[in-house]
């Protein structure tokens, strides 16, 4: 099957789905205006694209954009909708441009880089949506405070300058409370009160900052679930009197089915780990195969998301009016949803791998380099024995080669940053959470049956072969772009690489045998 050929099927499956007529939902959305941040990012891209194509009655969509790399926010914007993600909504909704409309602003900026007048339109807006995060792990705490924890604030105090304001969505991580072994979902004290964590930032010098980082994250694994959890305070602490909720999505990756099955665009978390397994590069991983996966389709938080601005809006609404039991009841903090998939489909590591060896080996990548030899070790010393052997010696080897041969060296530092990018993985796969998430229940529960069908947000009937089938070829379509029209040539490839990867293992253990037999003559002598 073709390239497009793939694709066209694809987004006929899911259009298929979507074809009940507008629900309450999509209803709702209609003359209202939608201001987003993290537009550019995974789930910035797919919202605009849902709510442009699934709730087209909307008046404007304000999308943030910030000069980046050297480019313009202008250039970004117009690189956006070049995405291969769009084009269900150019052929569906020709005229959606006419509806998105670029803000030039910044999260990480003291009023968050807004022009006044630009401020200004935004007091137009309707609802809100702050996606916008520096989500690398890695990242310092300067930098991380600045645009997750002052960002979050600074959104709070323009919101307050909307007058007719029906719904603030933040989306935060299922992981924010990390530390804790049962998460619901609910309000937990901070590692630190924001206020406090924003003058520490202010007052500090990088290096003091550096230096007293390791004990500001205490239990905390990184930069990114600490501040989040510190901006899941300032949620807290700011949002009185907002129609305010909090959407926690656990490790996202690529769409189920909307607005095409199998779309990613980068190689966080989990996919890192499949895609590293698959061209032949990863061998090896602490984690515990037999632990639970919590994972979420991208397409399911984007549901969420849209269902939550909903829900809340509309309960906000309804209480004025009326004392409806069935309604979000009035309390003091605003609700949260952990949108997971362990609570109805619970997925181990394992099977993951299994699913990816099973689907991934029939389409094969002109990417590859070696032949599939992966494994999952729950014990760390086990995987320390296996890097040596399945990481760095071939990469010893490999470059030692290429220096002869006048060619630049390049494996010890890919496994560098490799083994870099693993351990921070190993974290969340060597533990087990506890989540609910009955919030997400009672959100299904309020769905009519067309709004069910057209923004799935429980995942009774969700099947994880079904998705890891798309997954694979997703990978290989839209991260290694290597079209389905040359899988003639990768597979015959692939078989080659089988032959030398068997063969190498048939010398490596000859040698061995070798080597304690004449161990044993010598000995016996």
């Amino acid at each position: 099957m073709s390239q497009a050929a793939y694709i066209r099927d694809m987004m006929s499956d899911s259009e298929l789905d979507l074809a009940t007529g507008p629900g309450e939902v999509s209803s709702f959305y209609t003359n209202l205006n939608v201001f987003l941040t993290g537009g550019a990012g995974f789930l910035g891209k797919l919202l605009i694209e849902r709510i442009l194509r699934s709730c087209s009655g909307v008046n404007m969509l304000f999308v943030l954009l910030r000069a980046k790399k050297g480019k313009s926010s202008e250039d970004r914007f117009k690189e956006l909708f070049e995405d291969v993600v769009f084009d269900r909504l150019k052929r569906e909704k020709p005229g959606f441009a006419q509806k998105v409309r670029l803000i030039e602003g910044d999260v990480g900026e003291i009023g968050l880089g807004l022009a006044p007048k630009q401020r200004e339109l935004l007091r137009t807006t309707n609802i809100v949506i702050h996606g916008a995060a520096t989500v690398r792990f890695d990242e310092s705490v300067r930098i991380a405070t600045k645009i997750n924890v002052r960002g979050t604030k600074e959104m709070l105090i323009l919101a307050k300058e909307m007058p007719n304001l029906r719904a603030f969505v933040h989306i935060s991580t299922a992981y924010s409370n990390c530390v804790r072994e049962s998460i619901d979902e609910k309000f937990y004290p901070p590692p630190i009160d924001s206020d406090k964590l924003l003058d520490l930032v202010e007052i500090l010098d990088d290096a003091s900052l550096e230096h007293l980082t390791p004990v500001l994250l205490g239990k905390y694994p990184n930069t990114y679930v600490f501040t989040k959890a510190v901006a899941e305070d300032v949620i807290r602490r700011n949002s009185h009197s907002l129609p305010v909720c909090i959407v926690r999505p656990s490790i996202v990756i690529s769409t189920y089915k909307e607005p095409v099955t199998g779309w990613i665009d980068n190689v966080y978390g989990t996919t890192g780990v499949v895609l590293g397994a698959a061209i032949g590069l990863l061998r090896t991983l602490h984690c515990d195969p037999e632990g639970i996966a919590d994972m979420i389709p991208a397409d399911f938080v984007v549901n969420n998301i849209i269902v939550a601005a909903w829900d809340i809006a509309e309960a906000r609404t309804t209480n004025v009016d009326n004392a409806d039991s069935s309604k979000i009841p009035e309390t003091d903090e605003p609700p949260i949803y952990n949108v997971v998939s362990s609570c109805q489909k619970p997925y181990t590591w394992g099977e993951l791998m299994r699913h990816t060896e099973e689907y991934g080996l029939n389409v094969p990548t002109m990417m590859c380099i070696w032949y599939y030899c992966f494994k999952l070790n729950k014990y760390e010393s086990v995987h320390k024995i296996y890097v040596i052997f399945l990481h760095l010696l071939p990469a010893l080897i490999v470059d030692s080669v290429a220096r002869i041969i006048g060619r630049e060296p390049m494996l010890w530092k890919a496994y560098k940053k490799i083994h870099k990018f693993s351990t921070v993985i190993s974290y969340f796969a060597t533990q087990q959470w506890r989540f609910s998430n009955n919030g997400v229940l009672r959100l299904s529960a309020k769905l009519s049956p067309a709004d069910q069908n057209q923004f799935e947000v429980n995942m009774e009937k969700f099947s994880w072969e079904e998705f890891n089938y798309h997954y694979a070829r997703g990978l290989r379509l839209y991260i290694l772009k290597d079209p389905f029209d040359s899988l003639p040539q990768a597979s015959a490839r692939y078989a080659r690489l089988r032959i030398a990867h068997y063969t190498l293992i048939s010398v490596v253990c000859g040698f061995i045998f070798w080597l304690l037999w004449t161990l044993v003559k010598f000995m016996g002598m």
